[in-house]
């Protein structure tokens, strides 16, 4: 998008509906902050410039963001005209289109946005966004002058019946030229609520002759708001349907949409299906032929082509090519399952390498582990990592085999192709090649008979 385009965000609100004492823009919606969603629309549509108004608990918005530079306090909530005024300094920059747009829609499209703009571009005038949905009530209503163009916005409490029945309703969202900006300055709280309302500056344009475009999105949903708890709840479902859409419709199977829920930031390849009461949060790739549950949760992790996860958590991790996982599984963060690898039922990973071709089938605890290719993990092994003040690694090398209820006591190192009885608790380095036993001699003893004393009865 041409580098002269800026963006100003609202996000001073304090969303009392909300009820909450997290700032409202930062309440999660598909796994991301409101005003997370926002700002990445417009990275979408290429708006690198833009500036944010923040107001009721501005610091945590602020340190929810680091990233941003642009920050502009609005220590008074005197309406959305009185909030875009408080980056005047920003607005002064500006060289040829700014976008208003608030922090609580984050259904908005950035092709929305780039339509907008080339609508501006075009016709030389600022553009407002504007909807046709079924049931216009509780919106400002758009009202067209001969000419197609925005005459005024009409409140539903100030509409004519006529004006009412019209279906076009304000979006909010403005795409405005440099030469517009001096109405800003014009719109006044001359109102019962004294405020200062963006909403006017569409009247203050239409008398000096620079009516606004309208451009009507095909999508009424992206102008929906979050203004209570329940919205959230509307607008996950929408989010949620929006994604699975998107996946089905590049050749992802979906078995059961209505119990599968998929973050918007992750991504599924061709081919791949994802069985009922699945969870994909975060940054999450899946590759192509992959079977992904059922009852799995995958969040912030890499999963390669044709792997199989049944019934597990992986978490922040990744999982090479072929890798099978589950049913009962935990991965947690930091775990590397390489290509082949199988991990069974009932298997907390933490941390650890696993190598291609190796076995971890059941039953065992591995953490900050690194293990070779071909190494076999037997049942119930635990790698005792923790000694109560710090982490130590175990380091199994390749085609290694390690008993079942094993203990390797951390730091340890198991040498290529050794093996470890069952039952073994290990607190040394086992060389390549050697059997390791660690376990009490048994011993059998013979069965003593019981001297059982006989009370005689009085």
């Amino acid at each position: 998008m041409d580098p002269q385009v800026q963006a100003v965000v609202l996000a001073a609100g304090m969303g009392t509906r909300m009820k909450s004492k997290v700032p409202k823009v930062l309440h999660p919606l598909g796994g991301k902050p409101l005003l997370w969603h926002v700002l990445h629309t417009l990275d979408e549509a290429g708006i690198e410039k833009r500036a944010i108004v923040v107001g009721h608990l501005a610091e945590q918005v602020k340190a929810a963001f680091p990233e941003e530079k642009n920050w502009f306090l609005q220590a008074q909530q005197l309406g959305t005209a009185h909030a875009v005024a408080m980056a005047r300094e920003f607005l002064a920059q500006a060289q040829g289109f700014v976008f208003i747009l608030y922090g609580d829609t984050p259904l908005l499209r950035s092709q929305t946005l780039q339509e907008m703009l080339a609508l501006a571009q075009e016709t030389g005038r600022g553009v407002l966004l504007g909807a046709k949905v079924a049931d216009p009530t509780g919106y400002g209503r758009l009202i067209r002058n001969e000419e197609g163009l925005l005459a005024k916005i009409v409140e539903e409490k100030d509409a004519s019946p006529e004006e009412r029945a019209i279906c076009e309703i304000n979006a909010g969202v403005y795409c405005l030229p440099k030469g517009n900006l001096w109405a800003l300055a014009k719109i006044s709280n001359n109102n019962k609520q004294k405020e200062f309302y963006l909403t006017d500056i569409v009247e203050i344009l239409a008398q000096a002759g620079d009516n606004l475009a309208i451009y009507t999105t095909p999508d009424p949903d992206e102008i929906l708001g979050v203004n209570s708890r329940r919205q959230l709840a509307e607008l996950e479902a929408i989010m949620r349907e929006r994604k699975l859409r998107e996946l089905l419709d590049s050749g992802v199977t979906i078995v059961d949409p209505a119990s599968t829920f998929v973050a918007p930031t992750v991504e599924v390849g061709q081919d791949s299906t994802i069985l009922p009461f699945t969870i994909l949060e975060g940054e999450t790739a899946i590759g192509e032929d992959c079977i992904i549950g059922p009852r799995s949760r995958i969040a912030g992790s890499k999963i390669g082509n044709g792997c199989r996860i049944q019934e597990s958590i992986v978490l922040e991790s990744v999982m090479e090519e072929g890798v099978s996982v589950g049913p009962f599984a935990y991965i947690r963060p930091g775990t590397i399952v390489r290509q082949g690898a199988r991990v069974g039922d009932f298997v907390e990973l933490k941390n650890s390498t696993i190598g291609p071709g190796s076995k971890v089938p059941h039953l065992s605890y591995i953490g900050d582990c690194e293990i070779g290719a071909g190494v076999n993990i037997g049942a119930g092994t635990i790698t005792c990592n923790y000694d109560g003040v710090h982490k130590h690694r175990t380091i199994i090398e390749d085609g290694a085999f390690i008993g079942s209820n094993t203990n390797l006591v951390a730091p340890i190192k198991v040498g290529q192709n050794a093996l470890v009885g069952a039952g073994s608790t290990l607190t040394e380095e086992v060389p390549p090649g050697a059997l390791a036993i660690a376990r009490a001699r048994q011993v059998n003893l013979p069965k003593k008979e019981k001297n059982i004393s006989k009370q005689e009865n009085p």
